[in-house]
């Protein structure tokens, strides 16, 4: 079998609702999802859910290749962009790639991922996440609804922008759990995506540490802070989750030495070999991986086979348009399918005869720093929630300085 193409798509999830986080807010909810097919000579061909930037020159390091020698193919992508660096995007190319040929391999052997990793239970244990800073407290009550009555009974909400904001959306969040778990102590974390300096991220939490339990607090200082995360775990009760960001193990190794990270987080665009080899890293220190990503297929599959597995990140309940998994969510938990491979079908024709583009990036978008990012002295959010009030008051406990509404 040889590899002897590749086909990259672009569709968007559409989550029918803004969602964001710290940084920005996709107001029309319509999120693009990247994809690469990869094609051999035997007609097998593989799906991958990530980027393609520079994908020509990350596919002359497979093509004419088995795609079933696919850890050592992984290494033929990383030293074909060394000299570059394969960090960001290309880094996410790479495990588009890579997850693809796990893919095929697994289909070409007629079993699914997960057993051909070597796992055992096709459970895979989820929690809630809304992406939800953008909405108002009846919808993320309605949506967190939405997730327990699938049986999740842990949640991670975004925040970090105003501490009272943040621990009465918390507690809104808690009480639906404890509703649905007639009584049981749900799980909650906090999300913060890197806006915090130490000293902002350590009484942020404690303040919050004060009535709430948080299992993690995520990402709560720059992703290579190695200093800092450490600082961060030590002042507070919380974990100090992260990693979605990191790109190769040589960005983990000062994280991990430092005791800079307590729960070590992967995305899902950065392919099954780096989780697998993560996770190994992580459980040598003894320490939970779990998965972050909208439908991160690949890294489920390969979560059921590693010891260190905590649990993985539930998005959106629904799938990018024209594709479809073959998994569902039941009893908090993920569920995985027997079909060979990943069990992912793309309709290529339907994605576009549907034509959905998302809005071109703007400076409210997610993925772009806020400017004073970290240097806040007020919580002034202008625009993080298009066409509704959202109070700026001081990041102190005692809100010292009288809100206001900003537009």
């Amino acid at each position: 079998m040889r590899i002897t193409g590749y086909r990259t798509l672009t569709t968007v999830q559409e989550w029918g609702r803004p969602v964001g986080d710290a940084n920005g807010v996709f107001a029309d909810g319509v999120v693009p999802v990247s994809i690469v097919v990869v094609d051999t000579d035997e007609g097998i061909s593989g799906v991958g859910l990530g980027p393609h930037v520079e994908i020509e020159r990350v596919f002359a390091a497979i093509e004419g290749e088995d795609p079933r020698a696919v850890t050592t193919l992984y290494d033929r992508m990383l030293r074909h962009t060394f000299k570059a660096g394969h960090a960001g995007p290309v880094f996410g190319t790479i495990g588009a790639l890579d997850t693809a040929l796990w893919d095929i391999k697994a289909q070409a052997a007629g079993e699914p991922l997960w057993r051909l990793l070597g796992g055992r239970d096709r459970r895979v244990p989820a929690y809630a996440s809304g992406l939800d800073i953008g909405l108002t407290d009846d919808e993320l009550v309605s949506e967190y609804e939405v997730y327990a009555s699938h049986g999740l009974r842990a949640a991670k909400l975004k925040g970090g922008l105003d501490i009272e904001r943040d621990r009465h959306r918390l507690c809104l969040v808690r009480d639906v759990l404890t509703e649905a778990g007639h009584g049981r102590r749900p799980g909650l974390m906090l999300d913060v995506n890197e806006a915090w300096t130490r000293k902002q991220a350590v009484r942020h939490v404690c303040e919050l540490e004060r009535s709430l339990d948080l299992i993690w607090i995520e990402e709560p200082v720059r992703r290579w802070d190695a200093e800092g995360n450490a600082a961060v775990s030590r002042g507070v009760r919380a974990s100090v989750a992260t990693g979605e960001n990191l790109t190769g193990l040589e960005q983990y190794r000062p994280l991990i030495a430092a005791g800079a990270v307590d729960v070590v987080q992967m995305a899902a665009v950065w392919g099954v070999t780096h989780f697998l080899r993560a996770s190994a890293l992580a459980h040598a220190h003894d320490l939970p991986v779990s998965p972050i990503g909208n439908s991160p297929i690949g890294l489920l599959h390969a979560a059921t086979s590693v010891p260190n597995h905590l649990t993985s990140e539930l998005q959106d309940l629904h799938r990018p348009v024209g594709v479809s998994i073959d998994l569902h969510v039941e009893d908090g938990a993920f569920v995985l399918g027997d079909s060979p491979g990943l069990g992912v079908r793309v309709d290529e024709e339907l994605i576009r005869a549907a034509n959905r583009r998302p809005q071109p990036q703007t400076a409210d978008s997610p993925n772009v720093r806020p400017e004073r990012a970290g240097r806040r002295l007020l919580a002034g959010v202008d625009g993080i929630v298009p066409g509704r009030q959202v109070p700026v008051v001081s990041l102190n406990s005692h809100n010292d300085v009288a809100p206001t509404a900003r537009h």
